[in-house]
């Protein structure tokens, strides 16, 4: 629905990731149950995949949106005038109704306008069944919450880039890298971000393996 416009020919500068990964491996450190992290990914015996996907979204919809909303008020128009990973990866909202072209906007709307895109999918009972017994659609795994996951990369990537310093001063930085550790274990693991999306936070993933 959105795009992605990748600029190979950026400077990752000091303001980028590579500027924190002193931090980041301090952090590192600190990332708590790693190897149960792994085991918390693994879908248990007889349930459903659809159901186990589901219950994930709304988790690390819950996870990014605090995460961001306790740094939120750096996040202005003014220091943060376009949804990015650094200069190499600008991101582009559309939603087939409002924009319905690939929008360039300050990170802030653009989350804002994510938040509130997610809490309706969630609320959509023909995409996120609530009566026992009910299916999911057919295309819940890999369009509807694969959709969704995508953007929420986007949200860690934006706060892994731009924020990180901000997080961790509010005492959140083993908070963030424990959730983003768990959501790169289960997309991976499932198939439901792309290789593409994941370069823009390639040596964080790495950092915190």
């Amino acid at each position: 629905m959105d795009s992605i416009a990748i600029n190979n020919n950026a400077d990752p500068g000091r303001n980028g990731v590579g500027s924190v990964q002193y931090q980041l491996r301090q952090y590192a450190e600190s990332t708590l149950g790693k190897a149960s992290l792994h085991e918390a990914v693994v879908l248990p015996e007889g349930e459903s995949l659809d159901e186990w996907i589901a219950c994930h979204v709304v988790d690390f919809y819950n996870h990014i949106n605090m995460l961001f909303m306790s740094v939120s008020h750096h996040c202005t128009d003014e220091s943060c005038p376009k949804m990015c990973a650094g200069e190499s990866y600008n991101y582009f909202w559309r939603d087939g109704t409002n924009y319905r072209e690939p929008t360039s906007m300050p990170a802030n709307k653009y989350v804002k306008l994510l938040v509130k895109w997610i809490d309706a999918q969630l609320d959509d009972t023909n995409l996120f069944p609530v009566e026992l017994g009910q299916p999911f659609p057919p295309n819940f795994k890999n369009d509807v919450a694969a959709q969704i996951l995508k953007r929420m990369l986007r949200v860690y990537a934006h706060l892994y880039w731009h924020h990180y310093p901000q997080v961790c001063q509010v005492g959140l930085g083993t908070m963030l890298n424990t959730s983003f550790t768990h959501f790169v274990l289960f997309v991976t693991k499932y198939k439901l971000v792309s290789d593409t999306e994941l370069q823009a936070v390639k040596d964080v993933i790495k950092i915190l393996a």
